[in-house]
């Protein structure tokens, strides 16, 4: 009976309610993470545990979004506080500006391949997290990830379109033999898993085993290194073993606005969450009457534009920034930029402020200790490079570095890029409300906005905001919106002189969680995303 239907066509609408638990609660894009750090939660671990657990079972049960090579960010509430991880990587010491010339690469890095290849954040954030917070052993918390990988899983249907997409892609421009251990891994036999199908990796297994054995000092000191140092060598690659032992998890400062009573907190550059704050700072200067009108979308578009514009030109490691983060959040600033917006579409352009392919997943448990967590591969499967026998899918993130000398982003050896991923917290009067956040390039700071106004503005539970058609502006005065989004809103948006592209496929529009949590009752209220496999696991 399973071949006579196809598990993506669904031709009617269809309801999710919110979830709620008081013991514990973990969202994320499939139900077995979900479980596994619900499992974890059971097991005595804490929503730190947890959120470790879930984020190595995602490098398993989805590694079309993310893999062991990918970077993490993360966002910790424990005992009234909050704490930032960035878990980002650096470029490596040998990629330098001078190699990408002598490549043949004068304006870009490449996309895929070993050359986009910066040091893995990942495995550093789980252990960091663990000893920082953790209650159980790593040992424990990665062993439902370990079961998965060595035993095997059932395809869920958005991963395998997913899976067939990253094939069609690599099938067309993974032709050198260091693109070979990614077919051998992820299709074997030349095929790729269906929805329903089960598939398992050995070497991922082991690899998990490794980094839980030692609190991932294999990885970055040890013998996993020396493994992706020598393939790294043996195909012209540029990390190193010496870029790995370099590397350490580095705790933040989470940076904020207040946006109507609310502080809405983001992980400061090189990530880009800034974005959203500066969107959000502009916006709040607004009055809105309505969620579906048009004006609200128009001046919500119009901020995110006058932001994202900003952002590309200044976001990069912190240091490296030619103007501050103070700057770009200041009250002033943000309303030099609204004064922009009027009741046309403008084209925008980045302001000088004065000088003076991702995973999330919420978790919380019942003590009150929250997680809002991220990390990715950058597109899809990321460079489409697997270190043999390992398991270990490297990213590609390096591709977002600027060779252009002007740039705040130019690539620097040992500097860190701008990053896309960023995980989300919501707190009021000094008060966790939750975790929150929207995976999925650069939609991620425009679906932060957009749920914090759901959430806000328009009081929409968290399911309901999840569910809110999104748009996205991609350039210039092109929106793209969702396949229904309602059309009279984008009619009378393109009559604002708005570019208006309505998509066929939601993918591009983010994957969200959110965890929302009652600080008089402890009750936990999550909501998971409608356009992935989503599920949220409640105790």
């Amino acid at each position: 009976m399973t071949n006579t239907y196809d598990s993506l066509y669904y031709p009617y609408s269809s309801q999710r309610n919110v979830v709620y638990g008081n013991r514990g609660m973990v969202a994320t894009s499939q139900p077995l993470a979900a479980q596994a750090g619900l499992q974890i939660l059971k097991e005595g671990g804490n929503a730190i545990d947890a959120a470790i657990a879930t984020a190595a079972c995602l490098t398993v049960v989805e590694p079309t979004s993310n893999g062991i090579g990918s970077d993490a960010f993360a966002l910790v509430w424990v005992k009234g506080e909050l704490h930032g991880l960035n878990a980002s990587g650096q470029a490596p010491l040998a990629l330098t500006p001078e190699a990408m010339k002598e490549a043949g690469h004068e304006t870009e890095l490449p996309k895929y391949g070993l050359t986009p290849v910066t040091v893995p954040g990942a495995p550093g954030a789980w252990a960091e997290l663990s000893k920082k917070f953790g209650k159980l052993p790593l040992t424990q918390v990665l062993a439902p990830a370990i079961d998965y990988a060595e035993n095997g899983y059932v395809v869920s249907p958005t991963l395998a379109k997913y899976w067939k997409r990253g094939f069609e892609t690599f099938s067309k421009v993974g032709k050198g033999e260091e693109f070979t251990s990614w077919f051998e891994t992820f299709a074997p036999n030349g095929k790729v898993p269906k929805a329903g199908d089960i598939w398992s990796s050995k070497g991922h297994a082991d690899t998990l085993r490794k980094i839980a054995k030692t609190n991932a000092d294999s990885f970055y000191k040890g013998e996993l290194a020396d493994q992706i140092d020598a393939f790294s060598q043996k195909h012209g690659g540029y990390i190193r073993k010496s870029d790995l032992e370099a590397y350490a998890p580095e705790w933040v400062k989470p940076i904020s606005v207040n946006y109507r009573g609310y502080d809405v907190w983001e992980i400061p550059p090189n990530g880009q969450g800034l974005i959203a704050l500066h969107a959000l700072n502009i916006i709040k200067g607004f009055e809105f009457k309505a969620k579906d009108e048009v004006d609200t979308y128009h001046k919500q578009i119009e901020a995110m534009k006058l932001a994202f514009t900003d952002g590309l030109k200044y976001i990069t490691e912190e240091k490296s920034m030619s103007v501050s983060v103070d700057e770009i959040l200041s009250e002033q600033y943000a309303a030099s930029r609204r004064a922009l917006i009027g009741e046309e579409a403008l084209t925008p352009e980045a302001g000088e402020p004065q000088k003076g392919g991702t995973v999330y997943l919420a978790a919380a448990d019942g003590d009150g200790n929250m997680v809002s967590f991220i990390q990715s591969n950058y597109m899809g499967f990321g460079s489409g490079i697997v270190v043999p026998n390992t398991g270990i899918s490297l990213q590609n993130r390096g591709n977002n570095f600027s060779l252009d000398p002007k740039h705040d982003n130019y690539l620097v050896p040992g500097k860190k890029t701008y990053h896309t991923i960023i995980p989300g917290f919501l707190t009021k009067d000094g008060e966790a409300v939750g975790p929150f956040g929207v995976m999925g390039g650069f939609m991620q700071p425009q679906g932060h906005a957009q749920v914090i106004m759901n959430t806000v503005d328009f009081h929409l539970n968290p399911q309901a905001c999840l569910d809110a058609p999104r748009w996205l502006w991609t350039k210039d005065k092109t929106v793209e919106v969702e396949p229904h989004f309602p059309v009279h809103i984008a009619q009378a948006l393109q009559r604002k002189g708005h570019h208006i592209v309505r998509a066929l496929d939601e993918g591009g529009f983010g994957r969200g969680q959110i965890i929302w949590r009652n600080n008089e009752t402890g009750v936990l209220c999550g909501g998971t995303e409608p356009r992935t496999d989503g599920e949220v696991a409640a105790w």
